[in-house]
């Protein structure tokens, strides 16, 4: 068994494939409905897809001459476990600033620019 060409990572990398993953979060589609979103060729679309396959985030079934594709969100699960790591980084800087506008401190205003500058 090979390991899959593009990981959850890299297919959410591009907005075209997060889009179609918006798309298919309301329902299954054909690929003439998901192209009608997109200024982009069927044959573009078509590639999106098959790299969104490859990380195993949307799956196809052929109905009739169409083919239908769901949104698989189980792979999803690993970009939050990721993300969450870095909350804490989000949650301490939230927090200094909560008590910077509760208690008007101007030394934490200080701190706060000079991390951003």
């Amino acid at each position: 068994m090979t390991a899959a060409k593009h990981d959850v990572f890299q297919a959410i990398a591009d907005p075209t494939r997060r889009a179609v993953l918006q798309l298919l979060a309301n329902k299954e589609l054909p690929i003439s409905e998901i192209t009608s979103h997109f200024s982009i060729s069927r044959t573009a679309v078509v590639k999106h897809l098959h790299i969104l396959s490859e990380a195993k985030l949307v799956s196809g079934k052929k109905v009739g001459r169409e083919k239908i594709y769901q949104l698989q969100p189980e792979p999803l699960t690993e970009v939050q476990q990721w993300l969450s790591y870095y909350e804490q980084f989000w949650n301490n800087k939230l927090s200094i600033l909560k008590h910077v506008v509760e208690n008007n401190d101007e030394n934490s205003v200080k701190v706060i620019k000079r991390d951003y500058e």
